[in-house]
């Protein structure tokens, strides 16, 4: 989508930024005070925090050199503590160029950070705080020790909501002549969960099949169930139907090329929209997540998914409700 991405990482303003009102509105403040502190942007991915880390850094130093007192590091490819003593260090005691009051560093996926790292980060940042400030995002932003979050502003990205996504969808479908049907933009929010990048890479995929995208081409494009599928798997269980179960579970895994954490995943948002008594969801719940870790420890994914199909079974036998 040439017209909207015009190259990897293209230069915005904080105006731009889509969804995060409140945070751009305290950007903007810091911004026309001419100084900033260090900053912690927490949040799920897709939801604006590199994006704002760039526009508050063009919008600090202004031109087109704005880069030289800007430097970008993505800390789950450089996470060691060398890259600490080198890379961020020298950049760090280096004075400001242009005039600038300070540089600018911004740590991307800093919850990849080693604790060495990290331990040595915090000094950094105390040392050359009068030359450089330190911009750090990370998804969880329990993965980062305290004393470095007590050095920064903490600001905390949220999902996108369903208007700010529409908002640039439509955006999308002006500059790129394509045409997304409503059920196509609920099939987006429904796959992307908030996450406005994941929402257009899958738009980009479906739009090179067809210029009218609906909800079956975003289906195939985004290599997830449909919703009605996994609550199947779920129904059938439950009824004490198996065979048919595990027939349904071979095509989601061979026919839709599903991974088995996918399909996890989806069967705990899908248990929350069948109607059943609490009781049952909670211990089928508790099975879910039986599953999701034996995966994580390298069990074989069908063995394991058709155990829980087995499981949730005998739990609607035992329970004999009418869910």
């Amino acid at each position: 989508m040439q017209a909207i991405w015009t190259e990897k990482y293209r230069p915005v303003m904080l105006d731009e930024v889509v969804g995060q009102t409140e945070i751009v509105q305290r950007l903007r403040s810091i911004v026309e005070s001419g100084n900033i502190p260090h900053f912690l942007f927490t949040g799920t991915a897709g939801t604006g925090k590199t994006t704002c880390a760039l526009a508050l850094a063009r919008e600090l130093f202004g031109g087109e050199d704005w880069r030289t007192n800007f430097q970008e590091l993505n800390a789950s490819d450089e996470r060691g503590i060398q890259v600490v003593r080198t890379k961020i260090k020298n950049f760090a005691r280096a004075a400001p160029l242009a005039g600038a009051q300070f540089k600018v560093i911004f740590l991307d996926e800093a919850d990849s950070l080693t604790s060495d790292a990290q331990a040595a980060l915090r000094r950094t940042m105390e040392k050359y705080s009068n030359t450089c400030r330190f911009i750090l995002s990370c998804n969880y932003s329990s993965r980062i020790i305290p004393p470095i979050q007590s050095r920064c502003s903490v600001m905390r990205f949220s999902p996108l909501k369903e208007e700010d996504i529409r908002e640039y969808i439509v955006r999308i479908e002006e500059g790129e002549g394509v045409e997304v049907t409503e059920s196509g933009f609920q099939t987006l929010l429904y796959v992307s969960q908030g996450d406005l990048r994941k929402a257009v890479n899958i738009l980009q995929v479906a739009a090179s099949f067809s210029k009218t995208i609906d909800s079956d081409n975003l289906y195939e494009s985004s290599a997830m169930a449909r919703p009605e599928d996994i609550g199947e798997l779920i129904e059938l269980s439950l009824k004490g139907k198996f065979p048919q179960a595990r027939k349904k579970l071979e095509e989601l895994l061979t026919e839709g090329g599903l991974a088995g954490e996918d399909i996890l995943s989806q069967l705990h948002r899908e248990l929350f929209n069948i109607p059943m008594e609490d009781e049952l969801r909670v211990q089928v719940l508790d099975s879910i997540g039986e599953a999701d870790f034996r995966l994580v420890e390298g069990a074989d994914e069908r063995i394991q998914l058709e155990a829980l199909l087995a499981r949730i079974q005998l739990l609607g036998t035992k329970t004999g409700t009418n869910y």
